[in-house]
């Protein structure tokens, strides 16, 4: 559960998590927080990692792949901590992994009515649009944040995950790709957020699509160290 001053929130999200899935570790990695998110976060029951410095979900993720490898975790769920992700949903997407490497939680996969609006929704629509191409199956929300991700996906992420703008859900969609994971959507709805503030302002919303367009095409040609995803076993 990456974190970035989500004190209003956190609390009851860990809660949440632990009745929905009893018997689940929660890793809440406070992502360079100024205020009490970390304190809530272990008083709710939770493990916590704290970064000194804000590095972006992107980074908080990597901590995250590194802890549950080092763990020997074979299942990895990466839930928000605004309690915009229904812990309900967390048990479709769990066994979606029976035949997948990553299962994405998807917004406008027919269960719920969240809508886009303006340069997101284009970027969405374009980026859907090439990575069902890319995958060869069909993808309505790249950029979703609510995944679960089986043992060789946490072995690939663990090795290298993208901290760049959209490198946790762009360019480590590419990387699942070029590895030949596969990947399933299942459709969940998206709640309002319970506390704290959006990560994205109008200004970011207005130049979303000329960003997702340039860490696509990024993605697309950059050489990353050959990470070998196969089974151990």
């Amino acid at each position: 559960m990456p974190a970035l001053n989500e004190q209003a929130s956190v609390g009851e999200v860990i809660s949440q998590v632990k009745q929905s899935l009893p018997g689940m570790d929660v890793l809440v990695v406070d992502d360079g927080s100024s205020d009490d998110t970390a304190k809530l976060a272990r008083a709710a029951g939770a493990e916590v990692a704290r970064l000194a410095v804000n590095l972006g979900v992107g980074g908080a993720m990597r901590t995250g792949f590194r802890y549950a490898a080092a763990r020997g975790y074979d299942v990895v769920v990466q839930v928000d901590a605004d309690g915009q992700h229904d812990p309900e949903e967390v048990a479709a997407l769990l066994g979606a992994l029976d035949d997948a490497d990553i299962a994405i939680g998807s917004r406008f996969a027919g269960k719920g009515a969240y809508k886009a609006s303006g340069p997101r929704k284009y970027a969405m629509v374009v980026l859907s649009f090439v990575f069902s191409r890319l995958g060869k199956t069909k993808l309505t929300d790249v950029t979703s944040g609510f995944k679960a991700m089986g043992p060789r996906a946490i072995k690939m992420f663990a090795a290298y995950y993208p901290a760049e703008y959209l490198g946790d859900t762009v360019e480590s969609l590419v990387m699942a790709i070029r590895a030949e994971l596969k990947i399933k959507e299942i459709p969940v709805i998206m709640r309002e957020r319970a506390g704290g503030t959006p990560s994205h302002s109008p200004v970011k919303s207005a130049v979303y699509l000329g960003r997702a367009g340039l860490a696509l095409l990024l993605a697309l040609v950059r050489r990353r160290p050959a990470v070998d995803s196969s089974d151990s076993a």
